[in-house]
Order: structure tokens, then sequence, then C-alpha cells
């Protein structure tokens, strides 16, 4: 038996059905759910439906590097905990800079300075703050730029991870997401043990295709004993596509964590 638990994004999972629905069948099955953006949604349907919400996206607008972009960032997390409240959803996650609805960035950076990284450190502190006095956590979540998210600063679990060290908050944590990590860096044990107990969150799917585990090249199993080792006690969520049949994608996820 693992001490970890088992969510799966809303986002990706179920997409002939209406979101509430989707977060219903989630639920239903047994698993956490995760949504991303929340100003599209129905915030007190969502409620109602008793799903265990473990994570949604912390923010609206902004970036951790430009001073205008900075203020826009911390005042669309503080809304975005207060909907978290309402949710009792205890993690929000950021990005290295914020994308659109495409996933890309809203300002591609091809060189990051060592003034970004100062300031980045110093945006992430502020948010550590936000995240201690409302007692949610702050998740920053590693991208791949080769495939989804081109020119995406702070993209690497290596940079996610010196910059959560950076912080050494408790309310600042990594997404460590492997889908994005075998694209980027691979070695993928190795980089869980490294991260350790900076880990605040580990998403996975497989590659190619950002399916569920089962569907790619990821030996999800190996990854999950390794975790067990480690005695991992988070989520694990799956943010992925179904490969046919959702309920048998979640079965198959599912079978390779437990």
């Amino acid at each position: 038996m693992s001490d970890y638990s088992l969510s799966v994004s809303a986002e990706m999972v179920f997409l002939d059905l209406p979101f509430i629905e989707r977060v219903q069948r989630i639920h239903q099955l047994g698993f956490g759910v995760e949504i991303w953006h929340w100003e599209n949604k129905d915030i007190d349907a969502l409620a109602a439906t008793g799903a265990r919400f473990t994570s949604m996206t912390g923010y609206l607008t902004g970036n951790l590097t430009d001073d205008a972009e900075i203020e826009n960032l911390l005042s669309s997390a503080a809304e975005s905990l207060a909907v978290a409240e309402r949710l009792n959803c205890p993690s929000l996650n950021l990005h290295g800079t914020g994308l659109d609805n495409k996933g890309l960035p809203v300002k591609p950076v091809d060189i990051v300075t060592g003034e970004m990284w100062v300031k980045a450190v110093r945006t992430l502190e502020k948010l550590a703050a936000l995240g201690e006095k409302a007692g949610r956590v702050f998740t920053l979540e590693n991208l791949n730029t080769a495939v989804d998210h081109p020119r995406t600063p702070f993209a690497k679990a290596a940079d996610t991870l010196a910059l959560v060290e950076a912080v050494n908050s408790p309310y600042l944590k990594m997404n460590l997401d492997l889908y994005h990590a075998q694209i980027g860096e691979g070695n993928l044990i190795e980089l869980v043990q490294r991260s350790g107990n900076a880990i605040g969150e580990i998403q996975v799917a497989d590659v190619p295709g950002r399916c569920e585990p089962g569907t790619g090249e990821i030996n999800y199993r190996a990854v999950a004993k390794a975790l067990r080792a480690m005695n991992y006690r988070g989520i694990i969520a799956l943010e992925g596509w179904a490969s046919g049949d959702t309920e048998t994608a979640l079965a198959s996820f599912k079978a390779h964590f437990e």
C-alpha cells in the first residue's frame, strides 16, 4: 500500500461531458480532482459536488520578473486563494511565466538573466508569505520547452527546484511534472530522489502523446516504487489525455501507482 493519494485533472478527461459532470465522475471513481483557471467556472457548483480538490491554478495574470506583472501576479494570487478557500483546495499552481490559452508564454523569453533569477526568488517569497497567511501552499510547476511550452523561463525541473530551495518555505513547493521532465531532462527516478522534500505534488502522463501511464516510454511502476521507498505522502495527479475510454485510462493510471 502507498501513503500518497491519486488525483486527476478534470481539464483533460471525460471531454464529452460538461465540466461539472467531469468533476463528479472523477470523484465517483475515487480520485481527487484538479482544475486549471477558475475564472470561467461556477465555483459554487464545483463546491457542491463534494469532490476533494487537490490543486488549482494560483494566478490569472502576471509573471515572476517584471515589476508591473509581479503586481498582477500577486493580486490574482490573492484572488485565487479566496477561491481555494471556497473549494477547500490546499495547493495553488504557478508557472515560470503567464501562459496563454494554448500554453504558450504571454511574454516569451530566450535568455534568463541573473537579475530575472533574483526577481523570481523575491516574488516567490511574497507568494509564499501569502500562502502562509492563508494556510495554503503554492507549487511551482516545471514545463517542457521542446514540445508544449517553447520560450518559457524557469521551465526545467532543475530551475523550479533551485527556486523552491532558494525560497526555503513550506508554503512554496515543486509541482514536479514528470511528463515535462522526461521531455526536458529525463533521469526521472534520480530527479524525484534529488527533489525530495521540495516536492509538493507530482503530475504524470506518458511520453510521447501525454496520455495515461502505460501508453509510452516511461516506466511509471519503477517511479512508483522509488516514491514509496522515499515515503512520499503527497499527491500524484494524472494531467494527461485518455488514449481511449476514459475509465479504462484512469484504471491504468491507478494500476501503475497502486
